[in-house]
């Protein structure tokens, strides 16, 4: 349970460490959409240096090599600017308390890489500099909607708080349905089919968990809570009529009908045959996919080129949109992170924010969906021959499917307050229990609500 645990002896300590930290030097224009609190550009060879915490980087492979390599290739393209790319302090599991932790000492990263589960708290008490007022506001809808590949629009506002930017969207994915087709057929199941709800998917899971040697029917990312998981959690719920925090953001519906609904539909797949959902972690789940021994697996599309890899020659792999409740479309969630900026120096934002510019480019994008795996947020890019459209031709059921989930994107959910891991962590644990013991949905979430309403602020 590291990723999800709070560190409240740091609260106090964060608190006065924020007070003290000084103002960006502002300027301030006239009329709409004039810049405010705008840095001053780099002087001709000025030369800078900034720390970029990445949890990408934790990840031996493709993750890590990718992200070295783009780093590499931006100092080539700004020779005056030294980036210092680092993992998170404690690995992927702390990736929020590292950078919580660096507050605390007076020495966060210039740049941090936080998930969107993180983003309130991030912008709230982390002291996440206000970006769009940092650079103004238009250079801001230049980066998103300037050239011929824009944001997808439901993908630009996702690093917003109330209508002000803190993170830019960097790297994430839709949720996938991978399938395992050798499995299916050997199931007697069509994949050519794939199931389109969650009760067709309990039905495959079923049969699949009675072939002969195999580790299970299916397994859900979004039951790993301690990995960050709970991503496409929102989705599932979402695409029951649910919501686990209120429109306004300030209660927690974890007991309204469709909320609970959506948690009795996941249980039944685990219900419907022994093993038809295994009780597995994440990671041994997405181990027994790789090597062919499971039937589905539910998560982020970044697995794809891994899961390519590890099929090829051996067996057949698939992919589908992730399923719904009925006849109702899924409304899918997204996983991953964006970028924050964390220092207070002017010339070390300004030096941030090229390199912001920089990973978040269409060649950037491009490198990283064909490399990884990642949803590319310019979604254009898989019809131009000279980004993605190659890759997305060579993978149909793979790229396309994902990109065309973002027009019914919505936002992981981001609890706010001090406290919001240790409330995701009572909702994880009731999930838990829920699905993998049998639990009473609607008991089990009234109480995992009453204790996680008394840690929402006031």
């Amino acid at each position: 349970m590291k990723f999800l645990r709070v560190l409240p002896v740091l609260t106090a300590a964060l608190a006065v460490t924020l007070s003290g930290c000084a103002a960006v030097p502002t300027t301030s224009g006239q009329g709409p959409g004039a810049a405010t609190a705008v840095i001053p550009e780099l002087a001709p060879g000025q030369k800078v240096s900034i720390r970029w915490e990445s949890y990408n980087l934790s990840s031996a492979g493709i993750f890590g090599d990718t992200t070295r390599n783009l780093v590499a290739e931006f100092e080539r393209l700004h020779p005056n600017i030294h980036v210092d790319a680092v993992p998170p302090q404690g690995g992927t599991n702390e990736i929020a308390q590292s950078v919580q932790r660096q507050v605390v000492a007076g020495h966060p990263p210039d740049v941090a890489q936080l998930t969107f589960a993180d983003l309130r708290y991030t912008a709230s008490d982390l002291g996440a500099q206000p970006i769009d007022k940092l650079v103004g506001r238009d250079e801001v809808r230049k980066l998103f909607n300037d050239g011929p590949h824009p944001y997808a629009p439901r993908t630009a506002v996702l690093g917003d708080v109330n209508g002000t930017t803190y993170g830019i969207p960097y790297v994430f994915s839709t949720p996938m349905l991978f399938i395992n087709d050798d499995l299916f057929r050997k199931a007697g199941l069509d994949p050519a089919n794939p199931p389109k709800t969650w009760d067709e998917v309990a039905t495959d899971a079923a049969a699949i968990a009675k072939v002969p040697g195999t580790s299970g029917g299916s397994y859900l990312a979004c039951l790993d809570g301690p990995s960050g998981g709970d991503w496409c959690l929102t989705g599932i719920v979402r695409s029951a009529g649910g919501r686990l925090l209120s429109q306004d953001g300030k209660t927690l519906p974890w007991t309204d009908p469709e909320t609970v609904q959506a948690f009795a539909g996941v249980q039944k797949i685990a219900q419907a045959a022994p093993n038809a959902l295994p009780n597995l972690s994440g990671n041994d789940a997405q181990d027994a996919f790789l090597r062919g021994n499971l039937g589905m697996l539910l998560t982020s599309a970044a697995l794809q080129n891994a899961i390519l890899k590890s099929s090829a020659g051996k067996w057949q792999a698939s992919a589908a949109p992730m399923p719904g409740f009925g006849a109702t479309p899924a409304v899918p969630t997204n996983s991953g992170s964006a970028l924050f900026i964390m220092t207070g120096d002017p010339a070390k934002q300004r030096a941030a924010w090229e390199l912001i510019k920089f990973l978040t480019s269409a060649e950037s994008e491009t490198t990283i969906t064909s490399n990884i795996g990642y949803v590319p947020l310019r979604a254009s890019l898989i019809n131009d021959p000279a980004y993605l459209q190659g890759f997305a031709d060579e993978h149909p059921g793979f790229v396309r499917p994902n990109v065309a989930q973002l027009d019914r994107l919505e936002p992981w959910v981001s609890y706010p307050g001090p406290n919001y891991q240790q409330i995701r962590t009572l909702l994880n644990k009731a999930t838990e229990e829920i699905v993998f013991r049998g639990a009473d949905p609607k008991t089990t979430l009234s109480a995992a609500q009453t204790s996680a309403q008394a840690l929402m602020p006031k």
